[in-house]
């Protein structure tokens, strides 16, 4: 059994804010349930938290990591900036300090606003120099950045194959501050697509081993004949488009995008039925000695019988990572029959 790690959604949580428990955020990301549960929740000390609120929303995530019951993988955002060496140093120290008091805890740190290869590799050095100060084998501590200045945008085949011989985990668009660099604008209310750059970041994430997230989808509430309302179908639209590219999650401000993006990044019940059938269908035909095999008409060869697996293969993550979830969506022989299979080719 393939062991795949869910990463459908990447939910940042300011990890402090102005309110009487400054950790509120924090709090109810650890404690969501069901499809509001994300795979990844990423405590927000950088852009979520404000300038004066740094230091708060790194002890609110030192001291509820070690009591919290979270299914999913928790990677805090940090400060960084490949051109302030200020910027740097505030996230050397929340680094060492996330690793020396949680590093059981975490499963790696988010680093924003990366600029060329060498820079990914001084960060990912910080994360291993930290992992050695306080006893912990190499890559216990992962690490995933945001893409979102030219200068990384420009490496970023670098980057990806940077991923192979080091803890870089993955790759995650930040179009708002890279709109900002490259001098884009919003026109009639539409900023720019960025198609040509996330499919490039989903090919370069699949071709070293990473995983490739979406960018944040901010337009949470619209207003329409005095009415106020959560922009669901819009967020929907963005996360489909990610999912057909191959992006294998998106960014999540609210637990309602959660919700979605668990969802639409989970094979439905029928697509899972289907694609259970082919391998069942495809393991059939070979045990009876067959040359070609023809699933509904298709002929199948290690690539056709990949895509067959990956619906499988997701499907059975999800049922380990969150079996309610799973058992939401799926029938109970469904399900067992999902995991009786082999989806080795």
């Amino acid at each position: 059994m393939t062991d795949l790690r869910l990463s459908r959604t990447f939910q940042t949580a300011p990890a402090a804010v102005p309110r009487d428990n400054t950790a509120k955020y924090l709090d109810s990301g650890l404690a969501a349930d069901g499809f509001q549960q994300p795979d990844w929740l990423v405590p927000d000390i950088e852009d979520g938290t404000a300038p004066d609120m740094k230091d708060d929303a790194l002890e609110n995530i030192v001291e509820r990591l070690p009591e919290a019951d979270f299914a999913g993988e928790v990677w805090p955002r940090v400060e960084w900036s490949y051109d302030d060496e200020r910027v740097r140093e505030r996230g050397r120290e929340q680094i060492e300090t996330l690793v020396r008091e949680v590093g059981e805890h975490v499963d790696g740190v988010v680093v924003p606003k990366v600029g060329r290869c060498e820079d990914v590799a001084r960060a990912a050095d910080v994360v291993a120099e930290a992992e050695a100060a306080h006893g912990y084998p190499e890559g216990t501590v992962e690490l995933s950045v945001i893409v979102e200045t030219a200068a990384a945008a420009s490496d970023l085949r670098q980057i990806a194959a940077f991923g192979e011989e080091s803890s870089l985990h993955g790759l995650v668009f930040g179009p708002v501050d890279y709109t900002a660099e490259i001098g884009g604008r919003e026109i009639d209310g539409q900023g720019p697509s960025y198609d040509s750059l996330l499919w490039n970041l989903s090919n370069e994430a699949s071709a070293n081993g990473l995983v490739a997230i979406g960018g944040p989808f901010d337009r949470l509430f619209g207003e329409r004949a005095g009415v106020r309302y959560y922009n669901a179908e819009a967020y929907a639209d963005q996360v489909t488009r990610e999912a057909r590219i191959g992006l294998d999650g998106s960014w999540s401000l609210h637990p309602k995008q959660t919700e979605q993006a668990n969802r639409l990044h989970m094979p439905g019940e029928d697509e899972l039925a289907r694609d259970v059938r082919r391998i069942e269908e495809f393991d059939e035909a070979k045990s009876a000695g067959t040359g070609a095999v023809t699933v509904d008409g298709q002929m199948v060869d290690e690539a056709t019988f990949k895509t067959f697996a990956n619906t499988v293969d997701t499907a059975r993550a999800v049922y380990r990572t969150a079996p309610e979830q799973a058992e939401t969506v799926y029938s109970e022989s469904l399900l067992d029959r999902a995991l009786d299979l082999d989806t080795e080719w």
